[in-house]
């Protein structure tokens, strides 16, 4: 059996639409609940976070009756970082985590993210098994059994003591300034705080958020916000957020950015010198750059490529038993400090090397020569599939002809938004264009 209501990150779609409706959300809380309840013990917990969209009341109200329903003591942690529902979910002992946002989407869309009691992403079986138990009929608990729910004060500040202890104790930010975007998003209170407390001078953006404008203008998709910020403070670096804080970009004084695989070539080569890179290799995704691939060579360092999900690289690294690996996005997943990516941990292990290295960001956040990459997205409509179109097989079966040995291309759906995703690279920029532009065109032909 196939998952068909979970995608690559939870499940996720237009709010107050299937199936980010209230009734969806009760439902999927009650098979969540249903599922982690199997064994009929008594005194089972979940945690709940959210980031700040208007539609993130509905859904937490919705979910916590549904895990009520069958038995589950809910605990509401209100806005925090996706990566402080891991952390929390281990440290409160919890059965299961769940987080309501969708990332770095516009406020319009939502979505609901499970995690295990080890703070880990739910795997694809465990998903199916829910989907199972929500297409059938979900027993509730007797009424003496029902749960109760609880409002958690501390959650964000037990995850911001926790993040500062990932900065080494031996290192202080005393003399930075440093421009944080929070991108209106669930860490526009933790990371301006943990920066302040580690001893920077912190220009916070994207710290007032109103419901619909987390992830406008702002955060690590539009780094042009925090660019600007950066030059007018004449900042040391900025650091910019998505809307729930598990991603992260890293801008320079002149509001150059540093994307994921930037920082990961990074963090990688630094590990590897003081023996802390486990493995010996970087775990990343199909969409990481060649150049990447070839600067870890040049370090004898290997890059294991994984599907698009941050899910995926966690899957692979513990699979394999290595600590270090994310996306080009901006997720950085570090499995000495979370469960899943972090951007405040990633930014503050760039912070780091600043301090340890007193190098500035322009020296850091340039770590290989990127092979041109051209990544482009084409939306289409609901029940549409235009890579089953033979137009568009046909033109994607001549660009391969055009790009072997030259470059490599990359078509895929997305897994979070109604996209098709064109990616290639290629040293001959004029190439890489023609065959990109070719292929958008005959989706968008289709759709």
């Amino acid at each position: 059996m196939s998952r068909k209501l979970f995608g690559t990150d939870g499940v996720r779609g237009c709010a107050n639409t299937y199936p980010m409706t209230a009734e969806m959300a009760l439902l999927l809380g009650a098979a969540a609940g249903r599922y982690f309840r199997r064994d009929g013990s008594a005194a089972h917990r979940v945690v709940i976070g959210k980031d700040t969209r208007l539609s993130g009341y509905m859904l937490e109200n919705a979910l916590t009756a549904g895990l009520t329903s069958t038995g589950m003591n809910v605990l509401l942690l209100g806005p925090v970082p996706t990566p402080a529902v891991g952390f929390l979910t281990r440290s409160m002992r919890a059965d299961l985590g769940v987080m309501i946002s969708a990332s770095h989407n516009p406020h319009q869309d939502n979505g609901i993210k499970f995690f295990g009691p080890d703070g880990f992403k739910l795997s694809d079986e465990a998903e199916v098994e829910i989907e199972a138990i929500l297409a059938g009929e979900v027993v509730p608990a007797k009424p003496e059994n029902i749960g109760r729910a609880k409002r958690i004060e501390d959650g964000r500040g037990r995850y911001q003591e926790f993040v500062k202890t990932t900065f080494s104790a031996g290192l202080r930010l005393d003399g930075l300034k440093v421009v944080i975007d929070c991108a209106n998003g669930a860490a526009y209170k933790a990371a301006p705080e943990v920066l302040w407390e580690l001893g920077a001078e912190v220009i916070p953006i994207g710290v007032s958020p109103n419901g619909t404008n987390i992830n406008d203008q702002c955060g690590s998709t539009y780094t042009k916000t925090a660019a600007e910020a950066v030059v007018a403070h004449e900042a040391d670096v900025g650091i910019c957020l998505d809307g729930d804080a598990d991603r992260v970009m890293i801008l320079d004084q002149s509001g150059a950015v540093a994307d994921g695989d930037q920082i990961m070539a990074l963090l990688a080569s630094r590990w590897a010198e003081d023996g802390r890179l486990r493995g010996g290799a970087l775990v990343a995704t199909v969409m990481s750059n060649l150049g990447l691939e070839r600067y870890l060579a040049g370090r004898g360092l290997r890059l294991e490529r994984t599907a698009v999900g941050d899910r995926y690289v966690v899957e692979r690294m513990r699979a394999g038993g290595f600590n270090l690996g994310g996306e080009q996005s901006g997720h950085i997943v570090m499995t000495d400090y979370a469960t899943t990516g972090d951007g405040l941990i990633a930014g503050l292990q760039f912070l780091a090397e600043m301090a340890r290295t007193g190098l500035g960001a322009t020296r850091l956040v340039r770590q290989f020569e990127a092979v041109p990459q051209m990544l482009k997205n084409v939306r289409y409509g609901a029940g549409a599939v235009p890579l089953e179109a033979a137009a568009v097989k046909a033109v994607i079966v001549e660009a391969e002809k055009m790009l072997e040995g030259k470059g490599r291309l990359l078509i895929r759906k997305s897994g979070t938004e109604p996209l098709v995703r064109v990616m290639a690279e290629c040293e001959d920029e004029g190439l890489l264009i023609q065959v990109v532009d070719g292929i958008v065109a005959a989706v968008e032909a289709v759709v």
